[in-house]
C-alpha cells in the first residue's frame, strides 16, 4: 500500500518542541556533570592529576580556571601544578 503526498505525516510544532527541550535537557545535564566533576576535583579530589577535571578546568574562561588552580594548589602545596595551572599557560 503506497501512501500519497497527502497522507504523509510532517512532524508538528509539539514534536519540534519536544526534540528542542530534549536536546537542551541533555545539554544541561551535561553541563551539570562535568561542572560537578570540575568542582569535586579542585575542591575534595584525591590528586591533583584527574585526567578529566585537568581537561574541564583548562577550558574554563580565566577567573574560574584561577579560582580552581588555588584551591588545588591550596590542598597539594608541593605537587608539580597540572596542565592549566603552571605558569606560562593559557
Amino acid at each position: 500500500m503506497r501512501r500519497t503526498d497527502g497522507a504523509r505525516r510532517r512532524l508538528g510544532s509539539g514534536a519540534v518542541s519536544i526534540v528542542v527541550a530534549a536536546i537542551l535537557v541533555g545539554a544541561l545535564t551535561l553541563t551539570g556533570i562535568l561542572g560537578w566533576k570540575w568542582y569535586s576535583h579542585v575542591t575534595a579530589g584525591s590528586s591533583p592529576y584527574d585526567e578529566i577535571g585537568i581537561d574541564v578546568n583548562a577550558r574554563l574562561p580565566a577567573p574560574i580556571r584561577e579560582w580552581g588552580c588555588a584551591r588545588i594548589m591550596e590542598r597539594f602545596p608541593r605537587a608539580v601544578p597540572p596542565y592549566g595551572c603552571q605558569n606560562g599557560q593559557p
